[in-house]
């Protein structure tokens, strides 16, 4: 299945609380229930004023309506290509 890398521009990002954080993996752990199991959410990356997130699903639109449906922004959606780790050096 695809996989996607989704930025998501939030200022401030990098200091929200353990119990905000909770609370938007709660609410995207709901979307993700209503829309099925054809879309997964892998984990996410906090920085300062961005959330990084991988997600697998057939499609970029269903990243997309994910983000819609839980009031999430997508400012940019990647389809990832390739992942390269140390182990492709060897």
């Amino acid at each position: 299945m695809p996989q996607y890398l989704i930025e998501r521009n939030i200022p401030g990002a990098g200091k929200l609380s353990p119990g905000d954080l909770k609370a938007i993996a709660q609410k995207s752990c709901g979307v993700l229930n209503h829309m099925g199991p054809q879309i997964q959410w892998v984990h996410s990356y906090v920085t300062a004023d961005q959330i990084h997130c991988i997600y697998r699903a057939p499609s970029e639109e269903m990243v997309r309506e994910h983000s819609r449906q839980g009031g999430f922004p997508a400012d940019r959606v990647s389809e990832i290509a390739i992942v390269i780790d140390p182990t492709t050096a060897e």
